[in-house]
């Protein structure tokens, strides 16, 4: 699993052959250029050829370089006997296997199986003699459960470091369609897919089953999840399986496995079912359940609970409804009840009242007022009139003027001859002084 990672640095200088399981021929082939090639050798030609046993030299001198190698794989074909071991080391990602043996099984760790997880120091070797390259074993141990603990607890804090456990999607209320990783004919996929239609008996899934556990089920559950996450009808992702020991379930806290889960476009819930030794895809995933059937009761509402809660709504709204009315219908009657309401043209009734006593009083005292103004007036036309040049001159009194209208108020300034106008009570004469 690309999570646990591989035993030093020189693991991947060992699957350069024996990842390719590379016989005399293929070695040369990368060994030596043709020399008819782009890029022709140096020290062989179509004229100078190799001996077969010069290219094989140089091939074992190549090989003898790598030393010795520590290498992590899974074991597979396991036989032998007569203190002696043949197998292969099959790579945990990849279709790549080298054959290996021991001739001395003093350094190999008691119990080995075939299946189990190893981590051995090899030394390449390669035979001139038949043109074969082998891996002759010097140790060998299974992968301890506290390096596997420790590797999953540094990709635990690394997938927390890159902030991939903390955002999580919401589900939806009522998913359309489920997609479901799981074992082919498991237990889990039984309880998922049972549990949900019981509780909601329209739901849809589209189901790809994969391999839960080993070394190969990894690729198989991240193409699984990208499948279902590509596919529109799918709105929520199921990975379950119904627990087990925790050498099944490391293939959960795979980091491909992790990171595709993370990537998801869609919600997407972990369901492995076991509470002790939780997986990494449990913290990525958007919501943990404890089992899969947890996983089916917390994705799919209960069509049964739902109807309760509807029934218990619906009859909220109608009391709301209800009350509401009442409510409404007191405050009419109180509004009825009420003089202004039984008599609406009372209040009416008495503003004109007040209106009529006020224009009667504003006409009586506009009466009085005229009244008063009409003394006042006549007293002045009185005193207009005695104060009137007309009266003076009724009284026998006359007015001297030139004849360009100048009042003449002194007799010094009148001249001999002078021709005057003088205004009497009635008419005006000419006169001419003496």
């Amino acid at each position: 699993m690309s999570s646990l990672g591989s035993w030093g640095g020189g693991a991947s200088g060992a699957g350069g052959f024996a990842g390719a399981g590379l016989n005399g021929t293929d070695a040369a082939a990368s060994l030596i250029d043709s020399s008819d090639g782009p890029n022709p050798s140096r020290s062989s030609s179509r004229a100078e050829p190799w001996p077969i046993s010069k290219l094989n030299s140089a091939i074992k001198g190549h090989i003898e370089k790598l030393g010795y190698l520590w290498v992590e794989g899974e074991l597979a074909k396991v036989s032998g006997g007569n203190g002696r071991l043949f197998a292969e080391l099959r790579d945990l990602q990849i279709e790549n296997v080298v054959s290996v043996h021991a001739w001395n099984l003093g350094g190999l760790e008691a119990g080995l199986q075939q299946g189990d997880r190893v981590v051995a120091l090899i030394k390449p070797e390669f035979w001139p003699k038949n043109g074969k390259l082998t891996m002759s074993v010097q140790e060998m141990r299974k992968v301890g459960l506290g390096d596997l603990l420790e590797r999953i607890h540094r990709l635990r804090l690394q997938m927390a470091a890159e902030g991939l456990t903390q955002v999580k999607q919401p589900l939806p209320f009522l998913p359309n369609c489920i997609g479901l990783i799981t074992g082919k004919d498991s237990d889990a996929e039984k309880d998922v897919l049972q549990n949900a239609r019981l509780r909601w008996p329209e739901v849809n899934f589209k189901v790809v089953n994969t391999l839960v556990q080993g070394e190969k089920a990894a690729p198989q559950i991240i193409a699984a999840i990208k499948q279902l996450d590509a596919d529109p009808e799918v709105d929520v992702i199921i990975v379950a399986r119904g627990g087990g020991a925790f050498g099944d379930l490391l293939v959960f806290s795979d980091e491909g496995v992790v990171r595709a889960a993370a990537a998801t476009t869609k919600p997407i819930v972990s369901a492995i079912g076991h509470e002790n030794d939780n997986p990494v895809l449990d913290d990525v995933a958007d919501l943990r359940a404890s089992t899969p059937t947890d996983a089916a009761k917390r994705v799919v509402p209960d069509v049964v609970d739902e109807r309760r809660k509807l029934g218990e709504a619906l009859a909220r709204i109608e009391r709301n409804i209800q009350a509401f009315v009442s409510g409404q219908e007191s405050f009419v009657e109180q509004l009825r009840s009420r003089p202004v309401l039984a008599n609406p043209y009372a209040f009416i009734e008495i503003l004109s009242e007040d209106v009529s006593r006020a224009s009667q009083s504003l006409r009586e005292r506009f009466a009085v007022l005229l009244d008063r103004e009409s003394l006042t007036l006549e007293h002045l036309k009185t005193q207009v009139r005695s104060l009137s040049p007309q009266q003076t001159l009724d009284r026998g009194y006359s007015v001297v003027r030139t004849p360009d209208g100048k009042l003449i108020i002194d007799e010094a300034k009148v001249k001999s001859g002078q021709k005057l106008s003088i205004r009497l009570a009635k008419g005006e004469i000419g006169a001419t002084a003496d």
